[in-house]
């Protein structure tokens, strides 16, 4: 379980010099003074800047979701738009404009889709054999369909048929108005915070489980519409009260993700009580309320005293809330399922550690 949140993919910031952005962005903000608020050095959820001439800030983020696309074409294009809307979100802003870019085959050459997709060859026969146009009409559709349902505009984008490869590009960017007056940024700001979640887990988005070797059966994450407009109003009324301290939304690797990197990002710790997570699906296990990525969540920060006014504001859009933790003053992360210690993520992993797991050990 520890290697499931301290790989790459969760620490980008050992992966990626920044560096180099730093130094640009610094020679830009000569020209623009104080444009870019919060900018990709910061691994924060999105990225906060401010037009010269116009008041508040924007919130923009990127996101791509390639290789869903293969089993799933509608449901990974539309938590594509989805989840770039959630970043939107919890940094307090509200998603307005969508682009959106997608590259695939010729749109005359066949395409396998369902799980055997990768492989190139149905040997479950439970795929469907289809054009690349096909495919792309329901990719679209994917990407349509959640605009419309959280009343997002969809204002432009790219397209190619020069892709060659089994995985087609589904590539969304989601462009928002900041509701708060200062952005939410992921980094846990105080020991004693409690954790309130938004929004119900279900053992669909098992993908981090399933490469880990401790799911049997890989279930991509199932498009939420209502549920997603739901929990974003949920979470934007929350912040309307002026008490939360910090959001991350449940993306990649789920509830451990979004615990794991805003406690070390803000040089604390936290611990978890997973059964107080609302569910969905009867007989989900600890592992699976820890890391599926299942739609429509949110994680945010309130001080204790502030939490009966910030679960009573949730309410009024949404009963799918509960407080599952706290941040604590400590170096790492424990996850608990009713008094069973599920697993514990050192902030700083050793040397060697970080080795193996880079090298796939």
């Amino acid at each position: 379980m520890h290697g499931l949140f301290v790989h790459l993919h969760h620490n980008i910031d050992k992966a990626i010099d920044f560096e180099g952005f730093r130094e640009l962005n610094r020679r830009v903000d000569k020209v623009w003074p104080g444009a870019l608020v919060v900018g990709p050095d910061a691994n924060d959820d999105a990225a906060v800047f401010s037009l010269p001439g116009m008041e508040g800030f924007i919130v923009g983020k990127m996101e791509s979701h390639c290789s869903p696309a293969v089993p799933g074409p509608y449901d990974a294009a539309a938590t594509g738009a989805g989840g770039a809307m959630r970043d939107v979100v919890a940094m307090g802003g509200r998603p307005v404009f969508l682009l959106d870019f997608i590259g695939t085959r010729p749109l005359d050459q066949e395409v396998i889709v369902g799980p055997c997709g990768f492989s190139g060859r149905c040997d479950c026969g439970n795929c469907k054999v289809m054009t690349s146009q096909e495919r792309l009409n329901i990719m679209i559709k994917g990407i349509k369909d959640m605009c419309a349902e959280m009343n997002v505009f969809v204002v432009g984008g790219g397209f190619s048929t020069s892709f060659s490869d089994i995985v087609p590009a589904v590539v969304v960017a989601v462009i928002g108005k900041l509701t708060t007056e200062k952005p939410l940024t992921k980094p846990a700001k105080n020991a004693g915070d409690k954790l309130i979640l938004i929004g119900v887990t279900g053992n669909d988005g098992n993908d981090t489980l399933y490469r880990a070797g401790l799911a049997d059966v890989m279930r991509p994450a199932v498009a939420l519409f209502k549920e997603e407009k739901v929990a974003m109003e949920a979470a934007l009324a929350a912040f309307s009260t002026g008490k939360v301290n910090a959001c991350s939304d449940l993306g990649a690797a789920g509830l451990g993700a979004a615990v794991c990197e805003s406690a070390r990002y803000g040089s604390l710790g936290a611990k978890i009580e997973l059964s107080k997570a609302p569910v969905s699906v009867k007989n989900i296990t600890p592992q699976e309320i820890l890391i599926c990525e299942t739609q429509a969540r949110y994680l945010i920060q309130v001080a204790p005293d502030s939490v009966d006014q910030v679960i009573k504001t949730i309410r009024s859009k949404t009963d799918n809330v509960a407080v599952i933790g706290e941040i604590t003053d400590d170096n790492k992360e424990v996850f608990e399922y009713e008094g069973e210690i599920i697993a514990v993520i050192p902030n700083k992993p050793s040397k060697d550690t970080m080795e193996a797991l880079k090298n796939g050990k």
